[in-house]
């Protein structure tokens, strides 16, 4: 009778076809859409499923990035002046690469509370460095001591919890103080500058904050990076296709040029415009190029090596990771290492920015953990290990750069721009904790 009804009594086949559709679903969801798709309008479609299922990638970054442009725009008609705008690129790469910084603890499931003091102390190493009344480094040695000194902190600070398995909250707390004090203990109470144009070390310090090539060289740079990433992304689809690898289609492969190269010239564009109130100040900051390259390192890094695979299988499931046969000690305390190294290069960038460095400048450094976690956070990064990229760091900097230059310019205090940023970071914890509840079910 029940058949007779044309209900599905459960064990039959039909129940068996809902199964497997559903289990397609699934599968599709946790595949990448490029891998699946032989069309763009496929990819698109496998893309929207995705989202739909909870795993919506930069999407809500890059919404929030419309929003803030468009908000801050309306209320201060500044905001998107090529000034403010090269203005705002060359404040947010501080955080840009902090946050890269950041990630790499956050894919293991773990976090790093030093990173904003690694940054601090390593801005004071490389300044004290170049001082011709000390050391008197080369400023390419200088960086060069200073990122493996971070490097060595990273690693003492990755054995600690890797090995004697202590919380990275409570290591790395202990670390952030430590630093602190070692820093204000190295300046010693006196300021330490790096401006002086007598001194060859220090302009070049100095220069990679605040230094940009010419237009031409700017619009050549462009080509040259837009056409090698090109080439690199069109020949590597090519390279699988022969082997009979599933590969995103062409279609796809040329739209991503297409917008690498508009977003490109975006931005070329916009530095290339005169920015002096007299004078001449134009082209592209050196620091835009620097970022991009610490972006580019720590993709290929994550993206295409084994090290890379092994670092999302542990934040994944470490259980898993551990019984296929993946070192969990060691990943664990390189990943420390290179969140001290970057955050290293954050301290170069810091130091050129800043000048001047006196302790005031040390304990501001010590809020700049929180902002890394944030633009993480923002840009996609979950907080409970195994999902996200560097390139969510770049893009939750700049909503952060975003935020604090647009309410800067309408005069709001810095108390309120703190809590602007905390409701922010809310937000996109709100919206990873509901997406990884929601994404099996969703799906």
């Amino acid at each position: 009778m029940t058949a007779d009804r044309g209900e599905t009594p459960p064990g039959t086949a039909g129940a068996g076809i809902a199964d497997l559709t559903l289990d397609a679903k699934v599968a599709a969801v946790d595949v990448p859409p490029e891998l699946l798709a032989q069309s763009l309008g496929q990819y698109l479609r496998a893309w929207w499923l995705r989202v739909r299922s909870g795993n919506s990638g930069v999407l809500p970054v890059v919404l929030a990035i419309v929003v803030v442009a468009v908000s801050f725009q309306v209320a201060n008609s500044k905001f998107l002046s090529p000034q403010n705008l090269v203005n705002l690129f060359e404040q947010s790469t501080v955080y840009m690469v902090l946050a890269m910084a950041e990630i790499f603890a956050l894919l293991l499931g773990e976090i790093d509370l030093s990173v904003g003091l690694v940054m601090g102390l390593g801005s004071v190493m490389v300044a004290e460095l170049v001082q011709p009344t000390g050391a008197d480094f080369p400023w390419w040695l200088a960086i060069i001591v200073m990122l493996l000194a971070c490097s060595g902190f990273g690693a003492i600070q990755g054995w600690l919890v890797a090995r004697l398995k202590m919380p990275s909250f409570i290591v790395t707390l202990g670390g952030l103080l430590i630093l602190e004090g070692v820093a204000i203990i190295v300046l010693g109470g006196a300021l330490v500058g790096i401006g002086n144009s007598r001194f060859t070390n220090e302009v070049v310090l100095y220069d990679i904050f605040y230094g940009q090539f010419s237009p031409v060289v700017s619009w050549i740079l462009l080509a040259v990076l837009v056409g090698a990433a090109g080439a690199w992304l069109w020949v590597r689809d090519a390279r699988k296709r022969r082997h009979g690898l599933e590969t995103p289609p062409r279609s796809l492969t040329a739209l991503k040029i297409v917008l690498m190269a508009a977003a490109g010239i975006a931005v070329a564009a916009i530095c290339n415009v005169n920015r002096a109130h007299f004078g001449t100040i134009e082209g592209v900051p050196y620091i835009i190029p620097i970022v991009l390259v610490v972006l580019a390192a720590s993709t290929v890094l994550l993206q295409r090596t084994r090290f890379g695979r092994y670092v999302y299988a542990i934040g994944g499931n470490p259980e898993a990771a551990r019984r296929a046969g993946v070192s969990l000690p060691r990943v664990r305390i390189w990943g420390f290492v290179l969140a001290a190294l970057t955050a290293g290069i954050a301290g170069v960038l810091f130091a050129s920015w800043q000048v001047s460095l006196t302790t005031n400048i040390i304990k501001t450094a010590n809020s700049y953990v929180l902002l890394a976690v944030a633009a993480a956070v923002i840009g996609g990064t979950s907080l409970f290990g195994g999902r996200g990229k560097t390139i969510h760091g770049v893009l939750g900097g700049l909503v952060i750069g975003g935020i604090y230059n647009g309410l800067y310019l309408l005069g709001v205090s810095s108390q309120w721009i703190d809590v602007v940023v905390a409701a922010v970071l809310i937000a996109a914890a709100i919206i990873d904790v509901l997406s990884r509840r929601g994404a099996p079910r969703q799906a």
